[in-house]
């Protein structure tokens, strides 16, 4: 029986990326006076490295800017990374970035059926924090048993330790859980951590290779905006709660 959720954040609860992440680091180079800009294609390529710290030492690295030789590199990487986590909640208070379709419904289902809830991302404990209060209230904190995020692990995605971290806070084992990932980095994380998996993909990372998911979908779907990918397979609008658990049966 599953007892367990674990859902990643960005570009899986909502489509964060491209019109939020995106959009508050450039907010977040310009008022720092540098003329980079992350355009969606750059932007595209620079999700293949996961962490927004990270993310910017490699466009250093790989676009030659001549930052890259500052003084104190590490410095400017936090100052840049927090004032673009301060653009991105400001954004989030705008109501700019809704969650993706089918996520409030299942999470509430989850809640009906007892389903306990956690998180396992590499975003910022803020971001998360924001986008919960922004998109479902503030009670909604209170839906997740564990919110593992940011900097809580030596190791981000695709290494298992965000959510070894949270099996462990849950005192549950893998196979008591299903993760939802949208991206490959996600699901070789959660997989490695021996996690079964359904991927709900987005324009960023629907090439990516998602043969170890249990379940691929281009959204979980509502009623008024089904799924196609589900439709295609089932005949059904949207993922339930029931239909998730008796997938798993079948695969046990």
């Amino acid at each position: 029986m599953i007892k367990a959720f674990i859902f990643d954040v960005d570009g899986t609860l909502a489509d964060t990326e491209r019109d939020g992440h995106r959009v508050a680091f450039n907010q977040a180079f310009e008022q720092a006076g540098l003329d980079w800009f992350w355009s969606e294609q750059t932007y595209g390529e620079l999700l293949a490295v996961t962490g927004g710290k990270e993310r910017i030492k490699f466009f250093l690295q790989t676009h030659n800017k001549p930052e890259k030789d500052h003084a104190d590199l590490e410095q400017l990487i936090k100052f840049l990374h927090a004032r673009k986590t301060e653009n991105y909640v400001a954004l989030l208070s705008q109501n700019a970035i809704p969650l993706r379709p089918g996520v409030k419904r299942l999470l509430q289902e989850a809640q009906a059926a007892n389903i306990r809830l956690a998180i396992a991302t590499t975003t910022t404990p803020q971001n998360v924090t924001a986008l919960l209060e922004n998109a479902l209230g503030k009670e909604s904190l209170n839906w997740f048993e564990v919110i593992g995020a940011g900097d809580i692990v030596p190791l981000k995605k695709p290494a298992p330790d965000i959510y070894d971290y949270v099996l462990q806070q849950m005192q549950l084992t893998a196979a008591d859980c299903i993760a939802f990932e949208d991206s490959l980095n996600g699901i070789r994380s959660s997989r490695a951590a021996n996690l079964k998996t359904i991927i709900t993909y987005n324009d960023y990372t629907c090439d990516d290779d998602f043969s170890a998911a249990l379940l691929v979908l281009d959204q979980l779907g509502e009623a008024d905006n089904p799924s196609q990918q589900l439709l295609k397979k089932t005949g059904q609008p949207f993922l339930t709660v029931d239909s998730i658990l008796q997938l798993c049966d079948e695969v046990l």
